[in-house]
């Protein structure tokens, strides 16, 4: 079973594939799509899309997850995130594949152990978890985070599905 996690952003939005087999979990890929500030927002948000897209179509994932939005003192920054999110969101669902959502220290807790973890303590756990990984950068060691949070997670996620739907 191959996981994508996501870490949206309108300037980079980070992405990771994780490849799940029983307990046991290897690094497949990463990368971080990077959109240019001076574009207009539509045009970033469809170069993110396209590159999802990409990303999907080439590494066929089977589930996907990706990180809770956290609130912003700036209103503005907060609308922006939350168009990202939505294309982000969007690009695996229509490819049929399910969507779930983590809350950031959660996602920091399940690689790191604590729940206020630095960035660079999230960095060092996801290649010690994921060895011969390289992360391209911060935003793409945060989607293996939250790609091995939903791997640690799916048995959890399945309970809570079944208990609602009855």
């Amino acid at each position: 079973m191959r996981i994508l996690g996501l870490d949206p952003s309108l300037s980079s939005t980070g992405w990771g594939v994780i490849e799940a087999q029983n307990n046991r979990v290897r690094y497949v890929a990463d990368g971080f799509i990077k959109t240019d500030a001076k574009m207009n927002i539509a045009d970033r948000l469809a170069v993110i899309h396209n590159c999802l897209n990409e990303v999907i179509a080439a590494y066929h994932p089977d589930e996907a997850a990706i990180e809770q939005v956290f609130l912003n003192d700036n209103p503005t920054s907060t609308i922006k995130l939350g168009m990202a999110r939505g294309v982000v969101i969007l690009a695996p669902s229509l490819f049929g594949i399910s969507v779930t959502e983590y809350e950031p220290n959660k996602v920091k807790k399940a690689v790191v152990g604590v729940g206020k973890a630095a960035k660079n303590q999230v960095e060092t756990m996801v290649k010690v978890l994921l060895p011969g990984c390289k992360p391209k950068n911060n935003d793409s060691s945060d989607a293996l985070a939250i790609a091995l949070c939903h791997f640690n997670n799916r048995g959890l996620n399945r309970l809570q599905t079944q208990t609602e739907q009855k």
